[in-house]
């Protein structure tokens, strides 16, 4: 059984020099959640339909903008509704949430109540609560999340399962089998903190401590747990 990551960016060049790419980030996130093939495709070059052996379809983050509107943000969001219309299941994350959030008929905006990042605490809804992959997730978790963006607005039939003061749609069950996290489930406290340090200026520049939200960064299992159930759920 094949995973497959759609790559819409890259990590930071500090952690990318240490980590690696996003789609080495997830294959350390699901461990041994998963045992089939975990396969990349760039989402920023020319896009073929989905192979048909994919048992299920994670889209990354990345420094892009939804908003923006560029040429390969609409085809990859032509992609993912072929993809979700054929059925296979889909998990979005940061920027990935986003092109599910705009390309199945919702709204991306920079996210007027301002940037978010580091370790935070997530509210899990009332609408998680027999959803089969945030159902049993506590009602309140940490999470590692870096974004500036935000889905305003669902599509019609969208879920919201989890919240934070900033962000209304944390996570969001966009169908049957297709899911959006605003957070990272990917990123552990070593990644965090190398994002920090890559944003230390403009964080100081917006009144941030950042040394302050470096000793605050932690591991978020709560929320790595999400991602590897995806996966367990899945890809068999």
């Amino acid at each position: 059984m094949t995973l497959y990551v759609l790559v819409t960016g890259d990590p930071v060049a500090s952690v990318r020099e240490r980590r690696g790419a996003f789609v080495d980030l997830f294959r350390d996130a699901i461990g041994d959640a998963g045992s089939g093939a975990i396969v990349a495709i760039d989402c920023r070059l020319p896009l073929a339909p989905l192979p048909l052996d994919a048992s299920a379809l994670v889209v990354t983050g990345s420094s892009a903008h939804v908003p923006d509107r560029e040429p390969w943000v609409l085809e990859g969001e032509q992609f993912l509704r072929e993809v979700v219309a054929r059925g296979v299941p889909t998990l979005g994350v940061c920027f990935g949430h986003q092109m599910l959030g705009q390309g199945l008929g919702g709204r991306c905006v920079r996210n007027p109540r301002g940037r978010e990042i580091g370790t935070l605490r997530i509210e899990r809804l009332a609408g998680a609560a027999s959803d089969p992959l945030f159902g049993d997730v506590a009602e309140v978790f940490e999470a590692n999340v870096t974004h500036l963006d935000t889905v305003s607005e669902l599509p019609p039939g969208a879920v919201p399962l989890a919240r934070t003061a900033q962000e209304d749609h944390h996570a969001v069950r966009f169908g049957e089998t297709c899911w959006g996290v605003q957070f990272h489930p990917e990123i552990d406290r070593d990644v965090m903190c190398g994002y920090l340090d890559a944003r230390r200026e403009v964080l100081t520049t917006e009144g941030r401590d950042v040394d302050a939200m470096l000793g605050e960064a932690r591991e978020t299992p709560a929320s790595r747990e999400i991602l590897r159930r995806f996966v367990r759920m899945f890809v068999r």
